[in-house]
């Protein structure tokens, strides 16, 4: 379990927007892993999944930026 600090937006617009797409993947794979841990009882911290939501609406918001 990494701890991290959240995502800036300005972090986000230097990136490419292959670069963006992989880490949407990426952060959405993390969310569903960290939902099953939820369910299994195996988070213990579970303001984890709101922060992780959070970081996908801000590169969902990159992404649109750019223009697709």
């Amino acid at each position: 379990y990494l701890w991290r600090v959240k995502m800036k937006y300005t972090e986000l617009q230097d990136k490419t927007l292959e670069e963006l797409k992989a880490l949407l993947k990426e952060k959405k794979v993390e969310l569903f892993e960290n939902r099953v841990k939820l369910r299994t009882m195996q988070l213990q911290d579970s303001s984890v999944i709101r922060k992780i939501k959070k970081d996908i609406a801000r590169i969902n918001t990159a992404i649109s930026a750019k223009g697709w």
